[in-house]
């Protein structure tokens, strides 16, 4: 059996069980849970002698999660000023807001160094590696020069820009030819896919060959487009049960029967908050009907709270919540709520099944689970309305959503006055449609599928002897394949590798 080698830039606690609930954490450790496997990467501690110490290993059940710290410059450039200041909003079709600056650069690849450095001696021959997101994006290349030539598979979790774009950045050529050192590279949406490819072609000299291959330097680079998933059945059944709790009996109290519209964020830029109040600024002002009978939840949990564009929104959102409520509201009516925390996954699970309308509008996102969370949340004899960007990688499945421009300020509010007014039958048609693009899929087989794809690739490249086909047949399990044929089968929202 191929042990499974996940590398992120954080690890969830091992000594607690569940830390991670419902989050992305949790299909990988499943998955592990059933192979066995290594979690890598950084402990989330920060120390002035993190560098050239070895990791700190603890086991839970079937995974070995190995951890470094990092020094506090290391943190500041590699983590905060790079990973966050720059390749955050870049890869997000966001120039305007990065910041570069060489060292940071320099960075941002010894931490990815340290990184392969730390955990080449930890890897045995027949592992399976999986490095995930835009913190890690030249890893492939660090490992494979220290002779690493196991399996790499990269999953990038938020968006890949077009090559126009991603020029803005003075690094980006190199970040694309490191990247290109991984046998798989997986993305969310055939969009992100095709930027890539694109990328690669015009800053590392990759020729394409067929919609899933590159060849780079002689060997063959597979692209793949793997849509994370949530647990539907599971989130559904929380939020019924959440729906009866005292936390959702309080906030249905405090509305007084008006319709509840509910947007569930990180404080992000991406997230189009900003864009999001004028929008419902623009339903009160043109459908004067929904004063006093609608109300917005917006939930924007702070994050990155040195990072100046977070504290400018911030700011604006406060400033734009002010005026929505002082021009509109009434002694007894607030038309804006807005609270700055993250809430207990159960209580939000409770809210979306009472919103009416869930508000989900970012300019630009990879997938967006909130999305497929709300859809799941809804009672099916009286569901709500999903209002989503067109820009988050989830609208390529959910389309029968609302689908929303989040830059067009009337074309919001005309989503929220058709959402707040739907009849059931339109409401259940919409729901039932969402509700099938979901239902069948789980975290657990998005990451079965990945993993199928990267055997796949390695065994369909003909750089690979015959020898080590043979072993990689061998020692292939049930979780992902036997020679060239799928034990189980592709995540329904992935697209078939050939």
């Amino acid at each position: 059996m191929n042990r499974l080698v996940v590398v992120s830039n954080r690890v969830p606690a091992p000594n607690v069980a569940g830390e991670q609930a419902g989050g992305l954490a949790v299909a990988l450790e499943a998955l592990m849970q059933r192979r066995g496997g290594l979690w890598f990467g950084w402990s989330g501690r920060i120390s002035p002698q993190a560098i050239g110490k070895p990791a700190t290993t603890v086991s839970r059940g079937q995974i070995c999660f190995a951890t470094i710290d990092l020094t506090p410059e290391e943190h500041s450039r590699y983590y905060g000023n790079f990973s966050n200041g720059l390749l955050w909003p870049l890869l997000h079709t966001m120039p305007e807001l990065m910041s570069f600056d060489r060292r940071d650069s320099q960075a941002y690849r010894a931490v990815n160094a340290r990184f392969a450095e730390t955990l080449a001696p930890l890897l045995t021959p027949n592992d399976l590696i999986w490095v995930h997101d835009y913190h890690l994006m030249a890893l492939p290349a660090q490992l494979r020069a220290r002779h690493v030539r196991n399996p790499i598979g990269f999953f990038l979790h938020i968006p890949f820009p077009s090559a126009d774009v991603l020029a803005a950045a003075p690094d980006a050529a190199s970040l694309v030819k490191q990247l290109l050192a991984a046998d798989l590279i997986g993305f969310q949406t055939d969009r992100d896919a095709e930027n890539f490819a694109a990328a690669a072609q015009n800053f590392a000299g990759a020729v394409s060959i067929d919609t899933n291959w590159l060849r780079v330097g002689g060997r063959r680079v597979r692209l793949g487009v793997f849509p994370v998933e949530i647990e539907p059945r599971d989130f559904a059944a929380v939020a019924a049960s959440s729906w009866r709790s005292q936390s959702s009996e309080r906030l249905r109290r405090s509305l007084y029967g008006q319709k509840l519209i509910l947007g569930v964020d990180r404080l992000d830029p991406t997230k189009g908050l900003l864009q999001r109040l004028a929008g419902y600024r623009r339903l009160l002002e043109t459908h004067e009907e929904w004063r006093r009978r609608a109300t917005l939840l917006q939930i924007a949990a702070i994050s990155r709270k040195d990072v100046i564009p977070y504290q400018e929104l911030r700011v604006g959102l406060d400033r734009e919540a002010g005026r929505i409520n002082s021009e509109f509201g009434d002694p007894d009516w607030t038309p804006l709520r807005i609270v700055a925390r993250a809430a207990p996954r159960d209580v939000m699970a409770g809210y979306m099944r009472e919103a009416r309308v869930g508000l989900v509008t970012p300019i630009r996102d990879g997938m967006n689970l909130v999305a497929k969370e709300y859809v799941a949340a809804q009672d099916p004899q009286d569901p709500g309305v999903l209002v989503l960007s067109r820009f988050a990688g989830a609208a390529r499945q959910l389309d029968a959503a609302l689908l929303v421009n989040p830059h067009d300020t009337d074309d919001l509010a005309e989503a929220l006055h058709t959402a707040l007014k739907m009849p059931l039958q339109e409401r259940e048609q919409r729901w039932k449609s969402l509700w099938t693009s979901i239902a069948d899929t789980s975290p657990l087989a998005w990451g079965r599928s990945f993993i199928t794809a990267l055997l796949r690739a390695i065994v369909d490249s003909p750089e690979l002897s015959t020898a080590q086909k043979m072993r990689i047949e061998r020692t292939t399990d049930g979780m992902t394949m036997l020679a060239k044929k799928p034990l189980g089968p592709m995540h329904p929202g992935a697209r078939q590798v050939n």
